[in-house]
Formats: C-alpha cells, structure tokens, sequence
C-alpha cells in the first residue's frame, strides 16, 4: 500500500527509512480531517497498527484527536463534574471520591489513559488487598473504575474499556440468614419494651425499611389514620469540616473537632424510584407508633428550648436525627439482649423480606413494600428459612409416601372370591 491522497489509509516507507502509515478517522472540531499516524521500521507492525486505528474507527470507538488523558486527570474530571450530585446520590458520590482518592489515583493515576491494562488493575486489586483490607473493598475500586472508564468510552477519549477485561476481585461473603419467626417474635418484644425508639426496629424487621429510610422518616410522611407511610427520604452520614480557627487548629479530624460544622444536608432522596413507595402498617405497629409519638411529645416538653424541631420520627433526646453509627451500635445491644446471633443491621431487612416469602406475598407486591426496582431483588434478599424447608419437606412427604388406596384394604374382586 502505498501513498494514498483520497483520504483512504495508506502505508509507505518514507527517505528516513521508517514505515509510515496514515489513517482518515473522521473529522476534527474545526471542520478538517482527523489522520492519524504511525510509524516502526518494520512494515509488518504498521500494516497491523493501521488496521487496529481502521477497526477502532469502523466501530466508533477511536479517541478523539489531541487528548493526552492520564487516568488521575481523567478519574478527577470524572468526580468533580460527571459523578456528582443529584446525578448520583450524595452516599455514591462520597463511596466513589474514596475509592478515586485513596486507591485509584495513588495506583494507576499515572498511567496515560490509552495506555491502561487490564494487568495494572489486577495489580491493583492484589495490592489492595495484600495491605489487609477486604476483597470488597477491592471490588468497588473495580466498579468505581470501570464506571469512570466506561464514561470515558461513551466520550470516545478512550476507545475500550481495559477493566472490562480485568478479573474482578472474588467475593466469598457469607449467604444472610435471616431470623427465624420466632427469633423475630423475640426481637419485637425487646425492641417493644425498650424506653426510646423501639418501634424503630419493628419497622426494620416487619417492614424492610432501610437504614437510611427509617432514619430518615419524618412524621408528616406518617398517616396513623389510615395506617400508612410514605416513604421519600434517606437519611445521608453526617460529613464535617473543622470549624476551629487556622491560627489555632485543634489537632483533631474534622468530625472531632468542637467547632465541626455540618457539610452535608441530613438527608437525600431514597436510593431509587423504587424506592419512594407508599406502605401499609400493621395495626400493632400503629399502635406502638401512637405510643412513640406521645413519648416524643413528653420528651419534646422536657427538653423545651434545646429541642431540635425536624419533624423526625426516631430522634436523639434532644429533637436532632439520629445518627446512623449509633443507630448501627443499638442494633447490636438489641442482639444483645434478646440473646439472639450476630447479624448486620441489613440482615434486618433480609429477614422481612423472607418473611414476605412465608406468607406468599407475590413478587410484585413485595417489590412495592420492600422498594425493589426489578424481581431480580426478590432472588438476593427472601431466603429459604427452617419454616419454609419444614413445610416443603411435609409437603414432598405427603406427596411420595402417601398410602395408595389400593392399600388400604383388598379390592373388590378378592373380596367375590371370597
């Protein structure tokens, strides 16, 4: 292939003495072509490097002309103007800077952009987890990563996505077990008798409210009337900044500081559309809800001037939100005291949801109460429990080892003959 003046690709060896080829892969801003060259001394690797820019451009997905991305330049252009709020939630956005601060770019930020491999995420992920941290922590690097570089993509200043072919960390996490009906009976009861919001945990274990959901959850979206709830929010983390002076730091992280100030809203919009869904209470809940209310009135009447109006159902003493640390640590105290196993506070919601399960709830019915965007969910949360396997054991029993009629006594014709 020699010289070609249409636009056309061509290859030829030029006076240096180097092959040189050139390839037409559209247009550029200001209105010329885009050519794209390359050159070796040896006409074999051109020829095969002509036609990786012919294919790249054939399927669309050639870079465009003149970027010089690095991954730290990409990955923070990423996070501060593409991966932010509201297009993303607020919880996201925190998860993904961490990863991109604290793993990726002290990683792979120096690598040029068009120059990533799957093997350097790989290494990545090795590393990570040979610093004694969590494979799962290694996982969402590689789906931070593969977010960020799939917009990359779609932008065309990549023209495929390396991490797609990078063998993702392996996660052997534990299936949940959710409580069996009686542990759950337990659960209420503790959680019924406890002095200050108790019925925080009989919405976790009989509706399947997220942590953020029930934390979040003000009284205004409470309808006791008609026994229903609306649920609209999300309880977000706390996030700080220090508010001590520059001339006199206080030496402590921001959220120790005692001047901290708030830097996030305390709350956000739920985790989906899904999300934001409308439920029934159950008439003993409503009761107990009646209940809380009036002790948070007498609390309210208590704490008089260093009340903190919000509106929020389950409040610390003083009126504010509860923060979503302690929340996590009074689930473990009611373990505790009910004397029941160690579970995550989302295994809480897991077992609803197995109880939806139990009580054959149709799937679309149970996507509306638990805020479920596809059935897929259905599949990762509800459970075989020891109620579910007993009933499906008595059930085959009954099926195969059933006695015939022709069993029970002689048939009609010996019964002639005799």
């Amino acid at each position: 292939m020699g010289r070609s003046a249409n636009g056309r690709s061509s290859i030829y060896q030029g006076k240096d003495g180097y092959w040189h080829g050139r390839v037409t892969v559209g247009t550029k801003d200001d209105g010329k072509p885009d050519r794209r060259h390359v050159m070796s001394k040896r006409k074999a690797v051109v020829t095969t490097k002509v036609k990786e820019l012919e294919e790249l451009r054939d399927k669309g997905r050639m870079p465009k002309a003149g970027d010089r991305w690095t991954v730290e330049k990409w990955l923070r252009h990423w996070i501060d103007n593409i991966a932010v709020p509201p297009t993303i939630s607020e919880n996201a956005h925190s998860g993904y800077r961490v990863d991109v601060e604290k793993h990726l770019i002290p990683g792979l930020g120096a690598h040029r952009l068009d120059k990533l491999a799957p093997e350097h995420c790989e290494r990545l992920y090795a590393k990570i987890q040979e610093r004694g941290l969590k494979a799962g922590t290694a996982h969402h690097v590689h789906r931070t990563l593969r977010n960020a570089l799939n917009v990359a993509v779609k932008r065309r200043h990549l023209g495929s996505n390396p991490v797609l072919l990078a063998t993702a960390p392996r996660l052997d996490e534990e299936e949940p077990e959710p409580y069996e009906i009686e542990e759950i009976k337990r659960l209420l009861k503790v959680a019924k008798d406890q002095e200050r919001n108790g019925a925080r945990w009989v919405l976790a274990l009989a509706l399947g409210l997220r942590q953020g959901e029930a934390l979040g959850l003000k009284w205004q979206e409470v309808d006791l009337a008609s026994g229903m709830i609306r649920i609209r929010r999300n309880r977000l983390r706390p996030k700080y900044a220090h508010g001590c002076e520059e001339a006199h730091p206080c030496g402590r992280k921001a959220g120790y500081c005692p001047q901290r100030k708030q830097t996030r809203s305390e709350t956000g919009r739920t985790k989906s559309k899904a999300g934001r869904r409308m439920i029934g209470l159950p008439a003993p809940l409503v009761d107990l809800l009646k209940d809380h209310q009036a002790k948070q009135a007498a609390e309210r009447e208590t704490a008089r001037q260093i009340w903190h109006e919000g509106g929020y159902v389950f409040t610390k003493p003083d009126g504010q939100p509860l923060n979503p640390n302690t929340d996590y640590h009074d689930w473990k105290a009611l373990l505790k005291e009910a004397g029941l196993r160690e579970a995550r506070l989302h295994d809480a919601r897991h077992t609803a949801a197995t109880v939806l399960l139990i009580l054959q709830v149709p799937t679309p019915s149970a996507m509306a109460i638990m805020g479920w965007s596809s059935a897929s969910m259905a599949k990762r949360y509800q459970h075989m429990s020891d109620a579910i396997r007993s009933d499906v054991a008595t059930r085959v029993g009954g099926l195969l080892w059933r006695p015939d009629s022709d069993e029970d006594g002689p048939d009609d014709d010996s019964v002639e003959a005799a």
